[in-house]
């Protein structure tokens, strides 16, 4: 038998139920070191958040964060709750000496991100660990691929690449949810899934962006209000009430390592026919790889040394007991899905609580993704340079 780690769990939407499974998995699969037991929901609304912690699996439920603070038999705070109450909950939590797990962005600007890497390290001396939810770090095959680079297989890094795309905002009728409201989300593609290209880059490259030269557009203005929100992508009807929007609907950047390599980023929430399309590619002076969360279970990989008649981008199948994390689930090529992550999130963290490994990505980490948050946002506020037609004076 193994000491439990009891968790609290705050937010029951998307992101509640996909760390709720994880929560639930991990130690099915893994050997752990805890044995996770899901102790309390917290929700805002008390009978669905009854509901959810049924059918979640916790034992019980509240509707005030602060519950999950106060009580001793609480092992580790786990936050899953809309940007705007990030800082203030983990900032509570770490005081108190529970474990954090904070889903990304770490925080709504850079203030805040610095005030809870703060507290994380004075927590982290006391034998408190905190960790921030960029889940897209625990795929097999994109863990295969920091391993390449840092083996130095792709050499010096040149260029980096990377788009994230969906299309659940193309139509202009989709309702208003929080994410489009700047207060509660900080910003809007750019922050919900720009941040993860962002990470990624910087966690792929093991290093940071220093520079950026950014444009950001809101496409559709407002967005109808409904008594009840349906899902992503819903319609609401033709007369609703309209709100405006206060956050980005596509973001597109350049970027400036520190190591030399140059990077182009775009992320959107309007790119019709793509409902989750993750893909970044890195090129190097003896190398490159590509992946692309479309096939979630395959690397590209290219080695400049090959022969030139067997040169060519190969692809590699992530799912043999070799690749990370893939040696607990299922057979040699039988593929692995979105879930996985936060389950292979949740094995990580119960780990390194248990001082097992080095917790990643810390709140340090995230700190620096929301710098680059905060780059992007300013530069894209200033005015581009005009590019005169024919005819005119330049």
């Amino acid at each position: 038998m193994t000491t439990p780690l009891r968790v609290a769990m705050i937010g029951t939407g998307f992101m509640g139920r996909m760390h709720a499974h994880a929560w639930r998995t991990a130690h099915r699969f893994f050997d752990l070191p805890r044995t996770p037991e899901l102790t309390l929901l917290v929700g805002r609304d008390p009978q669905r958040t009854a509901a959810a912690a049924t059918a979640f699996g916790f034992d019980a439920s509240a509707d005030d964060w602060r519950r999950a603070v106060e009580r001793d038999d609480i092992d580790i705070v786990d936050i899953c709750t809309p940007g705007d109450t990030h800082a203030e909950i983990a900032l509570a939590a770490l005081a108190a000496g529970k474990h954090v797990l904070c889903e990304k962005p770490l925080a709504n600007d850079v203030a805040e991100a610095d005030l809870m890497v703060a507290a994380a390290e004075r927590a982290h001396a006391r034998g408190v660990v905190s960790m921030c939810g960029f889940s897209y770090r625990r795929t097999p095959a994109l863990s295969l691929a920091r391993r390449l680079v840092e083996q130095g297989r792709i050499g010096e890094v040149r260029h980096v690449r990377a788009q994230y795309l969906q299309d659940w905002l193309s139509d202009p009728d989709a309702p208003f949810t929080w994410r489009l409201d700047k207060t509660r989300a900080g910003s809007g593609t750019l922050g919900d899934i720009g941040a993860h290209s962002i990470d990624t880059a910087q966690w792929l490259t093991g290093d940071d962006i220093v520079g950026v030269s950014a444009m950001m557009r809101t496409f559709v203005p407002t967005r109808p209000v409904l008594e009840e929100q349906v899902g992503l992508g819903g319609r609401a009807q033709a007369d609703a009430p309209r709100r405006s929007v206060t956050v980005d609907d596509a973001a597109a950047f350049t970027a400036r390592f520190a190591g030399g390599a140059m990077g182009v980023f775009e992320a959107t929430r309007l790119a019709t026919g793509h409902r989750n399309s993750n893909r970044i590619e890195i090129n190097g002076d003896r190398g490159s790889i590509a992946f692309d969360f479309r096939a979630m279970n395959e690397l590209e990989f290219y080695d400049a040394a090959d022969p030139a008649g067997e040169q060519g981008f190969r692809r590699i199948q992530a799912n043999e007991p070799e690749h990370p994390y893939a040696d607990a689930w299922w057979p040699a090529g039988h593929g692995l899905g979105y879930e996985h992550l936060f389950t292979h999130q949740v094995v990580d963290l119960v780990r390194a609580i248990a001082g097992g490994e080095a917790v990643s990505p810390t709140f340090a980490d995230a700190a620096r993704v929301q710098r680059v948050l905060a780059a992007v946002e300013q530069s894209a506020a200033r005015d581009s340079i005009h590019v005169p037609v024919e005819g005119e004076t330049a």
